[in-house]
């Protein structure tokens, strides 16, 4: 199965090349079908399609220690995040095929390499930094099976999607980076739909790169997140109005939240380095939840991976300020706290369940139209 070693000037991928795990014409007779969810259907599709280089499958016992306890592989390529599938009793072995398959379509040959047992609550600690249930990351981790199986992956039917249109590959992405003649690309990733805040940060990156991929997030998230559909038009909406056409890319990411906060930034950074992209916007409690993380955590993190190979961009807490009328942080306006407008995205959820527009100063009228007009926007 070939994995390419990227050669052009561009962004080089994560590891040195960009994995393709694809084979239609694999024969999948007399192997055993196994179930797997959604989310690990899009876990073997990003695997495949190079999103997660330079992993060619699941995390083998080293491999997941190795991401466990260091944050690296045992190549000691930066890498943050296990990639796993499990199963509850110990049913495999080593050297077994077996066919995996997901209610959206996909189809996957795993190659079993590895099965070992774990320690549940010590990852979750390692992991999230906490073992409480309530953290929805280790909730999930908590109803996992008690084994892991790791081994190679061969994508034989990939899966269908409501988002198609928006639906980009690392392969199509660079391609079109390369026609778009950027050489210095920022990526930007979401979960919830635009709001000023978000728009100032991102023209802030904007103005020192070529051009900007917005990169939504489509996948399962926790209760009262915003809809994946919901998202994605809001953002279209914000692009037809507000950017320039030839200096954006709008294309979904097909994966589920983590939550885990610093680790998953640096994950999520790593996975845009794949796409092409040379600078990453990291937000100032990036994929966090609750009071689970510090403030600035997902910024300090970074400075444990000197050889990421993108550069991350930190943004600060960004207000509204009614004295400057305009979008500041803590670095450039003087004002007190009585001129401030915070972004909160509890308040702006607040709004939209009322069915109020949250002011023009928070968000954009054609952002909260769009919103508004979904019904109930939220998981």
């Amino acid at each position: 199965m070939p994995s390419d070693t990227w050669t052009d000037n561009m962004q080089k991928p994560h590891g040195g090349k960009l994995v393709r795990r694809i084979s239609e014409s694999k024969d999948v007779g007399g192997l055993e079908r196994i179930h797997v969810n959604n989310d690990t259907a899009k876990d073997i599709e990003n695997i495949a399609h190079g999103v997660l280089s330079p992993l060619e499958g699941f995390l083998c016992r080293d491999e997941f220690e190795s991401v466990l306890f260091h944050k690296r592989l045992p190549s000691d390529v930066p890498w943050t995040i296990p990639i796993v599938i499990d199963e509850n009793e110990k049913k495999h072995k080593e050297g077994e095929e077996v066919l995996l398959e997901s209610e959206n379509g996909m189809q996957a040959i795993l190659e079993i390499e590895d099965v070992y047992a774990y320690d549940n609550k010590e990852a979750a600690r390692e992991i999230f930094r906490t073992t409480s249930e309530e953290h929805p990351g280790v909730k999930k981790l908590y109803d996992m099976g008690d084994f892991l199986l790791g081994g190679k992956i061969t994508l034989v039917k990939g899966s269908s999607s409501p988002f198609e249109d928006y639906l980009l590959y690392p392969r199509e992405t660079r391609v079109l980076f390369k026609e778009k003649r950027w050489d210095d690309i920022v990526a930007f990733q979401t979960r919830n739909p635009p709001h000023i805040g978000h728009e100032y940060v991102q023209k802030a990156a904007l103005t020192f790169v070529d051009g900007i991929f917005i990169n939504p997030l489509m996948g399962k998230k926790k209760k009262g997140d915003f809809r994946d559909d919901v998202i994605l038009d809001s953002y279209k909406a914000l692009l037809e109005h507000y950017y320039l056409k030839n200096r954006v890319v709008l294309a979904v990411l097909q994966t589920e939240m983590r939550y885990a906060g610093p680790r998953e930034a640096v994950f999520h950074a790593i996975m845009r380095k794949n796409f092409g992209c040379t600078h990453f916007i990291v937000g100032r409690d990036h994929a966090g939840v609750g009071n689970y993380y510090g403030h600035y955590e997902a910024h300090e993190i970074f400075k444990e991976f000197p050889d990421l190979g993108i550069t991350p961009l930190f943004f600060r807490s960004f207000y509204y300020c009614k004295k400057c009328g305009s979008v500041v942080n803590d670095k450039i306006c003087p004002h007190g706290k009585e001129y401030h407008v915070n972004f909160s995205g509890t308040n702006i959820r607040k709004l939209l369940r009322e069915g109020k527009k949250p002011p023009i100063s928070m968000m954009r009228e054609e952002v909260s139209d769009i919103i508004l007009e979904s019904g109930n926007p939220f998981v």
